[in-house]
């Protein structure tokens, strides 16, 4: 019995962890930063403040834990996008729609929802490693391409990408699908557009 019991108490734990989560990347999502407080957390899952810092220290904690829940995700449909398409300037293209589409999902808008600035070093570096990990799939294509630097031109990539994330969160006069394409163009084009 103390087996089954204490499997159920962790199973508890587990679930208040992810249900803290949840409401975190609602929270992010709907009014930034300022709305993930504490007792926004304790009042949207049920429990005691005191019980939220049972789980997480600072709210900068929280954005490091769902950076390690979410990211996989989005790099596994990047990776996914690339997969299925067929050439280098084919994935390129995948990498960057990938990316692009993923702004309108919650768990992206929770995490750029607080700036690099309110992490501590670690969970920065954290994000870095794993926005790494998306620059490195698209080096092959664009070595494929020929450039003789391709982890350089990678990371203008990515740069492209953020800037263009940047503006459809900002909710900027075009609608996204014009960012999406005119950032897919630099990214195959760059600035000739031809």
């Amino acid at each position: 019995m103390p087996r089954i019991r204490a499997a159920s108490v962790a199973e508890h734990r587990s679930m208040q962890r992810r249900a803290l989560l949840d409401a975190a990347r609602s929270l992010l999502s709907e009014g930034g930063t300022e709305a993930l407080t504490f007792p926004a957390l304790a009042e949207r899952t049920g429990l005691a403040r005191s019980s939220v810092y049972e789980y997480f220290r600072s709210r900068a904690a929280v954005v490091e834990e769902l950076c390690a829940v979410d990211f996989p995700v989005w790099a596994a449909d990047v990776e996914a996008a690339m997969a299925a398409a067929d050439g280098a300037q084919a994935k390129i293209e995948a990498y960057v729609r990938a990316q692009l589409a993923l702004v309108g999902d919650r768990r992206h808008r929770a995490v750029v929802a607080i700036s690099a600035g309110e992490l501590d070093a670690g969970a920065r570096e954290k994000i870095r490693a794993a926005h790494g990990g998306l620059i490195a799939m698209v080096v092959a294509a664009l070595s494929d391409l020929g450039h003789a630097e391709p982890r350089l031109v990678a990371m203008m990539l990515q740069g492209v990408v953020d800037a263009a994330v940047r503006r459809i969160e900002l909710g900027a006069a075009e609608d996204p699908e014009s960012i999406t394409a005119a950032a897919v163009t630099m990214a195959l084009h760059g600035v000739t557009g031809c």
